[in-house]
């Protein structure tokens, strides 16, 4: 069964820091953009000003041609545990302006304590909705057996993977942020989906 053709039209994105939604579920973004009749909602919790400018550079791309608002803020990065009280505030007032049908947010199992506050505080908000944990391949090696998959077009991965390399100049000193590694998980993921590539999502809860 193909969720995307399910065509939800209101989607919520929620990041902890300016690259993890594109890395995470770019390729199925663009998926959605191409269905049409779509509006995002898109959060980066931590970002300074040149991070900030790089997540309006790329959301403005990913999102081409669809009704979007994008909201950066500035929480310290790494210290989101002891940032709760305030970050939570913030969920209970996205809950308050806007009712998704879809919310993609980072896995609860995901090593990197700013991921793991927001997955906890997504599943604390909404509880009647979609809800996609997606992955972030890292040092920490915290990758798991997805239960959802979105498959993929050529033309996805190629965009997605020219937008991360083209948008955020910042990481491109970093090992791990090439062309390679978004390559292979896309394609790891598409072996696992029976198809050439996909991207993974953690599905704790689907009602139909």
């Amino acid at each position: 069964m193909d969720l995307l053709k399910l065509s939800p039209r209101r989607v919520l994105c929620l990041g902890a820091h300016s690259d993890d939604i594109e890395i995470g579920c770019g390729g199925t973004l663009l998926r959605l953009v191409e269905q049409g009749n779509l509006e995002v909602y898109w959060v980066v919790f931590s970002a300074d000003s040149s991070r900030a400018a790089e997540a309006h550079s790329s959301a403005a791309r990913f999102l081409e041609g669809v009704p979007y608002k994008l909201q950066v803020l500035e929480f310290r990065d790494s210290f989101f545990p002891a940032q709760w009280a305030s970050i939570k505030e913030v969920f209970r007032q996205l809950a308050g302006g806007f009712s998704p049908d879809l919310i993609f947010t980072h896995a609860r199992a995901d090593r990197h304590q700013d991921h793991r506050v927001l997955s906890d505080l997504t599943w604390n908000t909404w509880r009647d909705h979609l809800i996609l944990e997606y992955e972030i391949p890292k040092w920490d090696g915290d990758l798991a057996t997805p239960n959802v998959y979105v498959r993929l077009e050529e033309r996805h991965v190629r965009r997605k993977i020219e937008i991360l390399l083209e948008a955020f100049p910042s990481q491109r000193g970093k090992h791990w942020f090439d062309r390679e590694t978004f390559t292979a998980l896309l394609r790891l993921r598409g072996l696992e989906a029976a198809t050439r590539y996909a991207e993974g999502f953690y599905g704790r809860k689907l009602v139909f």
